[in-house]
């Protein structure tokens, strides 16, 4: 139910569009959202289920990688299941509750994943460059402390931009949100007040999560990079290399996708709406699918307990 005031609404529910401008499409489009949210979900659930049975992987870099995956797994099923319903059964109508639930998970989890992948850049640096300590610094205590932090800096850093929107924002000049999540500045551009203060919270956040985050973890390679150019033969600095190649793929695979996506939202005002969703869809999608083949690929421990794995199961009875 809706109250009029100066043209405006107190709204209970909102109403999403998924992919704008390409309504008609919805069903088609259902077929590789579905299919690549099946595969992240089956590739995540698959690197938890390697780890968790092969002990020679409960090492810090492996119980990150578990993180990642919980992470991958939240993120893709805070927005999935509810496009899904838009596509196969027009089930637009959002409660505003659920709305600003939704938003919280979203940031608050691509907040963690990010902080998590500097806990990660950390174990790299300690393990090139102190390796005689590595085991001392990366307990299994320290990883959990780590990963912790992650988790209440996200919920600390995102907590209040539904609440502002909550208790700041009671107006808006419409219900339907021009996206297909409750993505904040989506919501944020279609209140009646001042959205002043939710603007630079949104940007100040962006920037302490990507730009800092990005720097610290430039700066850890930089100082790994100089550890690797003082080993004395090619092949050694190949090898050493080589263990960190899994995790610049995923950071790539995480840190790009964004990038892309907010550059367009903010200075790609001739680009379509269709578009903005896709590639904001998009970068909730690339990293828990690519994440798992990254370190299945690039990881021979996985990769090898994986095949084993198959093996075993393919075996008659």
């Amino acid at each position: 139910m809706f109250i009029s005031n100066n043209a405006c609404l107190v709204p209970s529910s909102f109403w999403l569009t998924g992919i704008p401008g390409l309504e008609s499409l919805h069903i088609w489009l259902s077929i590789p959202f579905s299919s690549m949210y099946l595969v992240a979900v089956v590739g995540n659930v698959t690197i938890l289920a390697v780890i968790k049975m092969e002990r020679s992987l409960h090492q810090p870099m492996y119980f990150f990688l578990c993180m990642l995956a919980v992470i991958d797994l939240v993120l893709s099923t805070s927005t999935m299941p509810k496009l899904l319903a838009i596509f196969w059964f027009g089930a637009r109508n959002i409660d505003l509750d659920a709305c600003l639930t939704q938003m919280f998970f979203i940031h608050c989890f691509a907040t963690v994943e990010s902080g998590i992948f500097l806990a990660m850049a950390f174990d790299r640096y300690v393990a090139i460059c102190d390796p005689l300590h590595h085991t001392s610094v990366l307990t299994h205590a320290v990883v959990g402390r780590l990963g912790l932090a992650a988790l209440l800096r996200g919920v600390l850093y995102i907590g209040p931009l539904p609440l502002m929107i909550r208790l700041r924002l009671p107006l808006y000049r419409t219900q339907i949100i021009a996206h297909s999540y409750c993505e904040h500045m989506a919501v944020v551009t279609m209140a009646c007040g001042d959205t002043t203060v939710n603007n630079f919270y949104g940007m100040g956040i962006g920037f302490l999560v990507l730009i800092l985050d990005s720097l610290a973890i430039t700066a850890s390679y930089v100082m790994i990079f100089k550890a690797v150019m003082g080993l004395g033969t090619p092949e050694a600095r190949l090898k050493t290399l080589g263990t960190c190649s899994s995790h610049i793929c995923a950071i790539l695979v995480f840190y790009i996708p964004i990038a892309v996506s907010s550059l367009t939202h903010r200075f790609g005002h001739d680009v379509p709406p269709h578009i903005h969703i896709l590639l904001a869809n998009f970068y909730l999608l690339i990293p828990p699918i690519l994440n798992p083949v990254v370190y299945a690929v690039r990881t021979k421990q996985i990769r090898e307990r994986f095949l084993h794995i198959l093996k075993a199961e393919s075996q008659p009875k």
